[in-house]
């Protein structure tokens, strides 16, 4: 009865009022299965792109600086690198809390080999600042300025992998121009950090060859963000340490599985394998894969764009799984005001009451890890196969 009215409901709207009145939200928390039919569905079957995932708010903004550096969303790192790694610069992530396994293998690394550096930067003083060599506390959004002024410092310093740039990399010579005002005094100046502070971080990133920056959240879930992002690529790039042992710059995700989301096309403007959403050749590829009559040709709406487009009534029928957009999303407030609003909400998830179940119409009980079969990717992009540990609870 519930699934049929789900069915019911969705097909109602998508007859009434076009493909594009429906709406999936889904989750970093799902398995890559879950993700992959969940966008075959909406994309290739409904026929629209509004599917959007958590994963959004908090990966959004490495994708596209991936995309910009690299020409796809491309993590160029594996958790070796940390341990081989001469320097390890912590960028907006406190480890310590977020991928604690992760930092214990690195702390095991620095015991094993005290001379290893770790640089922290981040506004608060946190579990992971306290644990390195230097703690750099900008402020907010100045991330921009420090690796600019970084940039800078490794050219004038002659710090460079001029036969690596040239051969791999464009704009080179526009980066560096647009980075030259970026002196250690104006970063001083911009971040709030002392000059002696910025030069000593620049000195150790320049002498340094194996060099992984890890960056996470703080980087990520901001108005800047992309921008972050290549500004730490660049710096890289320039002096050509990037896929070689215990170097390279190194995005950690915020969920369990947005690496796999990210994978089978996730977000509202990609296509599952990386593809785009936008190029008729991708899609014509996934349209013969999945034998699909209607492959969405436009993006869908964005997680943010999405709960804006429910208050204003033009999404009639949402799916929500494995997540609370009530609570997590920014302006939670509006976000469930949204939701009160929806004509249908169908909600998936393993607890019994979050602020999104309260306003769904159906309620469907959804497995939880350990009691499903699949698969994950991680942040360096390796699968991990799981099988179930718990039968199924009830009928979910």
């Amino acid at each position: 009865d519930a699934l049929g009215l789900v069915a019911d409901r969705f097909r109602t709207a998508i007859d009434t009022h076009g493909p594009g009145s429906v709406a999936f939200y889904v989750s970093g928390q799902l398995l890559t299965e879950d993700y992959y039919v969940a966008n075959k569905l909406m994309k290739g079957f409904i026929g629209s792109a509004n599917i959007d995932t958590n994963s959004r708010l908090c990966m959004a903004s490495s994708v596209a600086g991936h995309k910009r550096a690299f020409g796809s969303d491309t993590v160029p790192g594996t958790y070796t690198d940390l341990e081989e790694a001469d320097l390890v610069v912590l960028v907006g992530s406190n480890l310590a809390w977020c991928h604690p396994v992760l930092f214990q293998r690195l702390a095991a690394a620095k015991a094993e080999r005290p001379e290893m550096r770790i640089v922290a930067i981040d506004p608060r003083r946190t579990a992971t600042t306290t644990a390195a060599d230097q703690h750099l506390a900008i402020r907010p959004e100045t991330d921009v300025a420090l690796f600019a002024g970084l940039l800078s410092a490794l050219d004038h310093g002659g710090h460079t992998d001029a036969a690596w740039t040239t051969r791999h990399t464009t704009g080179a010579a526009e980066a560096l121009a647009a980075a030259a005002p970026w002196t250690v005094e104006a970063v001083s100046a911009a971040t709030g950090l002392a000059s002696e502070a910025v030069a000593a971080f620049y000195e150790v990133f320049a002498g340094t060859e194996r060099v992984v920056t890890v960056y996470s959240q703080g980087v990520n879930q901001s108005a800047h963000g992309t921008d972050k992002v290549n500004a730490i690529l660049n710096a890289h790039l320039l002096t050509g340490r990037i896929g070689r042992p215990g170097m390279g710059p190194f995005s950690v995700t915020g969920q369990p599985n947005a690496m796999g989301g990210r994978e089978v096309g996730g977000l509202a403007n990609t296509l599952a394998c990386h593809m785009e959403l936008g190029d008729p050749e991708h899609r014509a590829i996934v349209a013969g894969h999945w034998n699909a009559p209607r492959v969405a040709a436009e993006p869908g709406l964005k997680a943010v764009d999405l709960f804006e487009a429910i208050h204003a009534g033009r999404i009639k029928a949402l799916w929500v799984m494995a997540t609370n957009p009530s609570a997590s999303l920014p302006d939670a407030d509006r976000v469930d005001a949204a939701l009160a609003r929806v004509p249908f909400l169908a909600v998936s998830d393993v607890v019994a009451a979050t602020d999104t179940l309260r306003h769904a119409t159906v309620a469907l009980p959804a497995a939880a890890w350990a009691e499903k079969d699949g698969t994950v990717t991680n942040s360096e992009r390796r699968i991990s196969r799981q099988r179930a540990v718990l039968p199924l609870p009830g009928e979910a």
